[in-house]
């Protein structure tokens, strides 16, 4: 058989699986054990031919291993009947430059604590989804993967608020094909009845080399995994160089402890971006999603501890989604996303040490401010330049200028993202990501405060919650006191108590959770921020404005125009302005006792 057609007859069960009117065949209905008959009516399109040279038949080696470790990766018949299903995958991702991957497989911690030399495999998979990624869209990841003669397939599903936990569903199968009957009790039930019509397709392949080995700490025991490779849909490929920490026992803290001495033998960027991610935005050609942070879910009768602990996991989950778009600088979310997360992370801190004095909150807010420093510029041109200069251009068309201004503003903005990316492969901003995430997993706040503030770390979260939502409330109105009257600097002071506020309520108010007033109170609350910050990213271009009118003559006339549209923009926001104060003000707190349940 040739190269091509050992893989062939899989990919072509993929395209038969489906009838002519969009209904899966019988045959997969009832979870068929058998392959499917190759349909010969269809051509393949372009990816399935690409991956008919794909997948090849490769023994699995297994180099200098125990005999436990060799017994359990050897290859072995299996049906498709076969199926493992884990309640969760713990993994973080260390990217590394490609030339320095295999040096990490000397560092001291590898040395000292892996098992044996481990195993060498080359891994090809195929991902696969509905036309309109209806799995993606949903937070599933859907693969079949080869190990030598052995053919796996995983469903895997986002955590809703954790940086390192995902579902992940394995079965045996026959060949590449995927089954999707043995995926159905997987995947949530109001997905099932669209795969039923929509039979899946392929997306991407990946094609990786893996050395991987065990690493036993007291704290638990890691499956370390050095992957080199490729993504690749289409004409277009992306390279794959990283070492995935996957905890096998133990505690999640350990996986943060690996790392962090893997950190200190060479760079790396710590990541939760999978390679399934990854693929399907090189598939659609696009950049890193940036997501906004999801709210978060509590259990009302929840200890302050537990409440703090899911909290700042929420926050660590926010800042590592965004890294990805920050660092690539296509999507102006990115940027912005990351710098909101270390606010909320800042924020977060600051709340626990109106609890607990801990000396470690101090450094990672430091380190935390050091890095969205490093940001602010790059935001700063981002508004400037896809927002407020785009947006008076077109109102002001017979205007000359714009373009000088345009390219003077993209000269900043490209020296801006020049910093931001060298603040976010400094060591220093690996050690923080890492660090907190240790910290948090160990919940290391603990070790280091007295007996007497561990037993109020105890207490529900609720009563705390009542009393700083409250005091941070009643800042905000004294802040607003005279409201019409309020200058330029006072509106300022009076924006900032409010982002505190909005943070200390996106944190505790779920404790409260459906209330009517809850979800009232928010929505008054962010109207309120939006309309003030409106009034400071005017106070921004200014700045920005000076900036460039130094160094682009010819758009001294551009730059006057915005600063007349903004001057007149200003006048034309204050009475919204008024009106969210008046509706903010009039809110009932969810705290309160009359709030109705």
């Amino acid at each position: 058989m040739s190269e091509t057609g050992a893989i062939k007859p899989a990919l072509e069960t993929v395209r038969s699986v489906a009838e002519p009117n969009g209904h899966l065949a019988p045959e997969i209905k009832k979870k068929t054990r058998a392959p499917i008959a190759t349909s010969k009516k269809q051509a393949p399109n372009s990816l399935e031919l690409v991956q008919a040279d794909f997948f090849r038949s490769e023994p699995l080696r297994t180099e200098d291993i125990g005999a436990d470790e060799a017994r359990a990766e050897a290859p072995r018949p299996e049906t498709s009947g076969d199926v493992a299903p884990r309640t969760t995958e713990l993994e973080l991702k260390l990217l590394v430059d490609a030339d320095r991957l295999a040096d990490f497989n000397n560092a001291p911690i590898i040395a000292a604590n892996a098992r044996s030399n481990g195993t060498r495999k080359h891994l090809k998979a195929v991902y696969y989804d509905t036309p309109k990624r209806a799995l993606q869209r949903n937070g599933l990841s859907f693969r079949v993967r080869q190990s030598g003669a052995r053919f796996t397939q995983t469903v895997k599903a986002d955590s809703a608020n954790d940086p390192l936990r995902r579902g992940e569903w394995e079965a045996s199968v026959p060949s590449a094909a995927p089954d999707i009957a043995l995926a159905l009790p997987f995947i949530p039930e109001k997905l099932r009845a669209g795969l039923d019509r929509r039979p899946l397709e392929a997306v991407f392949t990946t094609d990786i080399h893996r050395r991987q080995r065990i690493i036993d700490l007291p704290s638990g025991t890691v499956e370390v995994a050095f992957d080199q490779g490729f993504l690749k849909s289409g004409d277009r490929s992306m390279p794959v160089s990283e070492i995935e920490l996957e905890l096998k026992s133990g505690s999640a803290s350990a996986i943060y402890e690996l790392a962090l001495r893997l950190a200190e033998h060479g760079p790396v960027r710590p990541s939760i971006r999978s390679k399934s991610a990854r693929g399907f935005d090189l598939a659609a050609d696009t950049p890193p999603t940036a997501r906004r942070p999801r709210k978060l879910r509590l259990d009302p009768s929840a200890s302050l501890d537990e409440t703090f602990a899911a909290i700042l996991r929420a926050c660590l989950l926010h800042l590592l989604q965004s890294l990805p778009a920050a660092e690539d600088g296509r999507n102006p979310e990115g940027i912005h996303q990351l710098r909101v997360a270390l606010r909320r992370l800042r924020s977060a801190m600051h709340l626990m040490q109106s609890v607990l004095p801990v000396s470690k909150l101090d450094l990672l807010r430091a380190d935390a401010k050091w890095l969205g420093q490093n940001l602010s510029a790059a935001r700063e041109w981002d508004v400037f330049q896809h927002e407020t200069l785009r947006t008076v251009a077109q109102g002001c068309p017979s205007i000359a200028g714009f373009d000088a201004l345009e390219r003077a503003a993209e000269q900043h903005r490209t020296d801006s993202y020049d910093k931001a990316r060298l603040a976010l492969t400094d060591r220093r901003a690996s050690y923080f990501v890492i660090g907190l995430g240790g910290w948090i997993e160990a919940r290391g706040w603990r070790g280091d405060v007295a007996a007497e503030q561990l037993a109020q770390l105890a207490e529900p979260a609720m009563n705390f919650a009542r009393r700083i939502l409250s005091t941070q409330h009643a800042k905000v109105l004294k802040r607003g006191r005279r409201f019409k009257s309020l200058t330029a600097e006072e509106l300022h002071r009076l924006r900032l108590a409010v982002k505190k506020l909005r943070y200390v309520a996106d944190f505790l108010l779920p404790l409260y959770g459906q209330r009517k007033s809850a979800t009232r109170f928010s929505d008054r609350l962010a109207d309120l921020q939006h309309e003030l910050g409106i009034y400071n990213d005017m106070a921004a271009t200014a700045s920005l404005l000076a900036d460039i009118g130094m160094e682009s003559a010819s758009g001294s006339t551009a730059a006057a125009a915005i600063a007349g549209w903004q001057a007149h923009a200003m006048v034309g926001t204050e009475p919204r302005l008024r009106k969210v104060w008046s509706d903010f003000v009039k809110a009932k707190v969810p705290w309160s006792i009359e709030a109705e349940a």
